[in-house]
């Protein structure tokens, strides 16, 4: 399988990064051109390309940039895509960071807007790891602590094709529904950035509370500050701290 990844930023790197490590053929490409990723190209073996370049002869495209730049891409770019190719947003929508978008803050599902601004289809996962724990976080299939990531989307073929990359890269996967119901792995769930197990995020999935999901995105954001710099298990935890208890005290 060939992959294309558009912003190779933290978390971008690493998918790249774990892609190579699985023995897979990556492009990589930003707004910036193809000779601001030669560094990268050495640290991680992706291949620079230009943003018409990347989405072309991939068989799954990752969309890995802030909301805000979705609107920036290139009109049309997911024409040159092959009609086969797999789409993947993996971003997350914060106002701080984002601007506030009308539609999202009027409750509209943060992938079925990217969706309407790219003209395809998409499957939603990885938005719900940090990266540090996508990094170190992988364990073999069987592992009592494999964390389990939710994938959601229209296509059920797309959806199997991503669980077994998904498998292949460290961790178990939870089919979460159609994009309309990925609200439901958005900043503010229970399963957002809490490194849940395949268990827990089958429960999870099932009481998360839609209205309580912007307060609660901003909560565990606050928690989540002071460990920045930290280890993934102490930004776990700051994240479980507020999502979880959140979820208990229901």
């Amino acid at each position: 399988m060939n992959f294309g990844v558009i912003g190779p930023g933290d978390i971008g790197e690493v998918i790249i990064s774990k892609l190579r490590e699985a023995g897979y053929p990556v492009k990589m490409a930003n707004s910036r051109g193809p000779e601001s990723l030669k560094y990268l190209a050495t640290k991680t073996g992706g291949i620079p390309a230009s943003l018409e370049q990347v989405v072309q002869d991939v068989d799954i495209l990752f969309i890995v940039v802030p909301q805000k730049a979705i609107p920036e891409l290139p009109k049309g770019l997911l024409n040159r895509a092959q009609k086969e190719t797999i789409v993947i947003d993996v971003g997350n929508y914060y106002p701080f960071r984002d601007g506030r978008i009308h539609e999202l803050e009027n409750g509209l599902t943060e992938s079925v807007w990217v969706e309407r601004q790219i003209g395809r289809p998409v499957i939603k996962v990885l938005n719900t790891i940090a990266s540090k724990a996508l990094m170190a976080a992988g364990r073999p299939a069987g592992s009592k602590d494999r964390v389990a990531l939710p994938i959601s989307g229209d296509n059920t073929k797309a959806k199997e094709i991503v669980a077994q990359l998904i498998d292949r890269i460290g961790f178990d996967s939870v089919d979460a529904g159609t994009i309309v119901e990925s609200w439901r792995q958005q900043p503010g769930s229970p399963v957002y950035c809490t490194n849940p197990t395949k268990e827990e995020l089958q429960l999870w999935l099932r009481k998360a509370d839609r209205s309580s999901l912007a307060t609660n995105r901003e909560k565990a954001l606050k928690a989540f500050y002071p460990t920045r710099d930290a280890d993934y298990q102490a930004q776990i935890e700051a994240h479980r701290s507020v999502l979880i208890n959140e979820q208990n005290n229901k």
